[in-house]
């Protein structure tokens, strides 16, 4: 079987996306994770399938690259809406399904996908870190220096200690700048740190703006560029009109024959 694919990325964090429209694609855990196997397969953070879906522009199924399906991702969002636009689906506003609901898109001016998350009204408070679900679970810790951070072992340790193991967390280290958020991310799934997570970014806004109601929109330095979140904090750790923003960009196309 040949599976036609392309290779987008946002801001480092990589991703398979395949056309199933048709609705003629189904792979198993074990092919998904050979197509995201860096010496194997493509190579990728996730795979993602473009589907029909009435009453909506698209559908976006999401697997990390263990080949399971995964929860909702920020990133993969704003290129599979890229994705989308590349291949015909063109809309000044798009408005698609993801396995946490419905999401909003646009793409700027600049070439920069806005992809609205859904609201979050509940935040953790630990003695040094925060708890929060962006469409997928985030644990946010403040560090002083972030380049310091092993966040491979540090990441790993929280990420499969007693309380977390079973259904899995990720993992940002978040470090306050004049500027902005510096954010570093070890992804469940993925077992890795990756060069980018768009709901972790978007949870790490949230956490610092815990304590400023209104309107806000938080710059993000991340290892595989920039991105910038919009939020309205509506007080007590309640938060609507979230909006991850980035760019989403095609990097090839190819086909891979699959046994």
């Amino acid at each position: 079987m040949d599976i036609v694919f392309s290779k987008y990325q946002g801001t480092g964090n990589d991703f398979v996306i395949i056309d199933n429209r048709q609705n003629n694609i189904a792979l198993t855990t074990e092919q998904i994770a050979f197509i995201c196997d860096r010496k194997k397969g493509i190579g990728a953070d996730g795979l993602m399938l473009l589907g029909h879906k009435e009453g909506f522009d698209f559908s976006m199924t999401y697997y990390n690259a263990d080949g399971n399906e995964g929860s909702m991702c920020g990133n993969g969002g704003r290129c599979l809406v890229q994705f989308a636009q590349d291949n015909g689906i063109i809309k000044e506003h798009y408005h698609f399904i993801a396995v946490d609901g419905p999401h909003e898109a646009t793409i700027d001016h600049k070439g920069w996908v806005h992809l609205k998350m859904s609201e979050v009204n509940a935040v953790e408070h630990g003695n040094d870190f925060h708890v929060t679900n962006t469409g997928s679970p985030h644990y946010i810790k403040q560090v002083k220096d972030i380049q310091s951070v092993d966040v491979f072992t540090e990441g790993k340790n929280i990420r499969y200690n007693d309380r977390f193991n079973k259904e899995g967390i990720n993992v940002n280290f978040v470090e306050q700048g004049a500027e902005g958020l510096f954010v570093r991310t070890y992804e469940r799934g993925v077992e890795n740190e990756t060069y980018s997570c768009g709901t972790g970014v978007t949870a790490a806004a949230l956490i610092a703006c815990l304590h400023k109601e209104g309107e806000h929109t938080i710059q993000i330095e991340t290892l595989g560029g920039k991105l910038a979140v919009k939020l309205n904090h509506k007080g007590g750790g309640h938060f609507n009109n979230i909006w991850l923003m980035g760019p989403g960009t095609f990097v090839f196309k190819g086909s891979i024959h699959l046994k």
